[in-house]
């Protein structure tokens, strides 16, 4: 059994056990975490797809911790100037477990 969903404007197919990482979200480690807009959900045997969502399916997940990814360094620069910008960037996410797809 799989599901799509969509979470901080992007995608994610999972399944029971999975562990990923999405946008930020605002709840503590240990929290639970639902994802109610369900794109897609296969069964095994039947598969459902939503308009634009799957009414009455839901994803449930615990938060297990913030985590960050890899930095990203912006450089630029203008040639035979005396100009030159270097900027990092590290995007924090939160790492969720699903536990359950109910649908």
């Amino acid at each position: 059994m799989y599901a799509i969903i969509e979470t901080g404007g992007k995608q994610y197919r999972v399944e029971e056990g999975d562990t990923i990482d999405v946008e930020l979200l605002r709840s503590e480690a240990g929290s639970k975490v639902e994802f109610t807009n369900v794109l897609f959900l296969n069964t095994g045997s039947a598969s459902k797809v939503g308009t634009p969502y799957v009414a009455k399916s839901v994803v449930q997940g615990e938060m297990l911790q913030e985590a960050k990814g890899p930095k990203v360094i912006a450089y630029k620069y203008k040639q035979r100037k005396p100009y030159r910008r270097k900027v990092g960037h590290r995007q924090r996410y939160s790492r969720v477990k699903i536990t359950e797809i109910v649908g």
